[in-house]
């Protein structure tokens, strides 16, 4: 990319998705102004601070406040103005009947509308039902013919168009999902704005080689808002199955972890999002479960399947609970070591976090519990503060199993697997693993002494 290049990037909204887009694009050679409605938040990565844990993250924002790349804008109205390209990246929160809260999604129509000085390229990035990019465009016209109607020094031609471009950004891997993109869909309406996301994606397509031009998809607006729900949707969906193929295993000393080894051979079916346990969390997945099943009820299409989804995942919860307590019998005065709060590895955010509903039973029913995680222990203290009698927060994985009578699983962090076992079993009480998340080769932590209770694993 030439220095001299004149086109500035918007990203409005900071969080999992918007803020790594702002770095992967800054790091790509483009001028990016970021910009959030939390001003505290904005203020704090303007510093140099990310709010959230990402791997690499905090090194590319570091970077790119200091090379000029990426500045956060005072507030939201300066970033329309001043970037011609802007990526809508504000959350879609959960309404109480499952839809899609998109009132922060007017919201942003409605100030691009009162600021637009110029053609600007509206990109929706942020999880939406369909038809939602239609809207955007009807709220903006709407809002800016009412803004000029106020007055001649008000008036405008609200040149715009609106592109749907879905983010396919994992937590814990934002960045590498960013810069190794297994498809980039654009929903289009015009040429001009098909070749100006081509020309922002251009750095990112070269550094992918010679057959990049198979990882791009052009379409219309409605289905590339589909394609993102719909992907979300297949991915829960294989989540759930595996794991109601697990409970068959179990019930017949069955092995699933070779289950899937044999169907994932299959091209048609691939390995991936088939490992069986406690079931799937986070922030996207269950809310845009939950979406895409209230989409299909407002268009008239049956999507009991994803409610049944649905039902498989939030009964894991449930049935892991009754492996601890058939692994340990009363619960009641029992210490247990808690390995893993995040609802993945990777990331310290615990929204929906299987780990929740886990820990607050076993509190109910009066455990001890010791936890470690290796970033979201801050965050889960703000749920459940520590008592040095129930609940304790321990510096490692070690430290928890002092006089535990279980180990409990809940996320597959990879540096669990490098924890000295023979040194935990001298540690614990009673040597027992029941692992939620498949972790650990069944034969070999046997070999050790301990009992070990896996998922859908004789």
């Amino acid at each position: 990319m030439t220095e001299d290049t004149q086109l500035k990037l918007g990203v409005l909204g900071l969080g999992h998705v918007g803020l790594p887009t702002s770095l992967g694009l800054a790091e790509l050679g483009w001028s990016v102004v970021g910009a959030d409605d939390d001003r505290k938040k904005a203020e704090r990565i303007a510093r140099g601070d990310a709010p959230f844990y990402e791997p690499g993250l905090g090194d590319l924002l570091q970077r790119h406040l200091a090379s000029g790349r990426f500045r956060v804008a005072t507030d939201v109205p300066t970033a329309v103005r001043e970037a011609t390209v802007l990526f809508v990246c504000v959350g879609t929160p959960e309404r109480e009947d499952g839809s899609a809260d998109l009132s922060y999604i007017e919201q942003v129509a409605h100030t691009i509308a009162l600021n637009i000085n110029g053609y600007k390229c509206i990109v929706e990035k942020s999880t939406t039902p369909v038809r939602t990019a239609e809207q955007i465009k009807r709220s903006i016209l709407r809002y800016s013919r009412a803004h000029s109607a106020r007055g001649p020094e008000n008036a405008t031609d609200a040149d715009f168009d609106v592109v749907v471009n879905p983010e396919f950004l994992r937590e814990g891997a934002a960045l590498e999902d960013f810069f190794h993109p297994d498809r980039i869909v654009l929903g289009v309406e015009s040429r001009r704005a098909l070749d100006l996301l081509l020309q922002v994606y251009q750095p990112l397509l070269d550094r992918l080689g010679s057959n990049h031009r198979a990882r791009v998809i052009s379409t219309d607006v409605n289905t590339a808002e589909i394609i993102k729900h719909a992907s979300n949707a297949f991915l829960a969906t294989k989540v759930s199955f595996i794991n109601m193929v697990a409970d068959l295993c179990e019930a017949t000393t069955a092995d699933v972890g070779t289950v899937v080894q044999g169907i994932g051979l299959d091209p048609r079916i691939g390995p991936h999002y088939m490992r069986a346990g406690i079931g799937f969390g986070g922030y996207c997945l269950p809310k845009d479960l939950r979406a895409f099943t209230q989409i299909g009820a407002e268009h008239g299409v049956d999507f009991s399947l994803l409610r049944e989804v649905e039902r498989i995942n939030q009964n894991r919860v449930d049935r892991f609970l009754i492996k601890v307590r058939q692994a340990v019998w009363v619960i009641k005065d029992k210490t247990l070591a808690v390995w893993g709060l995040s609802f993945k590895p990777g990331t310290d955010d615990v929204r929906q976090a299987p780990s929740l509903r886990i820990v607050s039973s076993l509190l109910e029913e009066g455990a001890r519990l010791r936890l470690y995680d290796p970033r979201s222990m801050s965050e889960f203290r703000h749920r459940f503060p520590e008592d040095s009698s129930r609940l304790v927060y321990c510096a490692s994985p070690e430290e928890t199993t002092d006089g535990a009578e279980a180990i409990l699983i809940l996320t597959e962090w990879p540096e669990f697997l490098s924890v000295d076992l023979t040194e935990v079993y001298r540690r614990m009480a009673v040597p027992v693993i029941v692992d939620g998340r498949n972790l650990f080769d069944p034969a070999t932590v046997r070999s050790l002494g301990f009992d070990y209770y896996g998922v859908g694993r004789p």
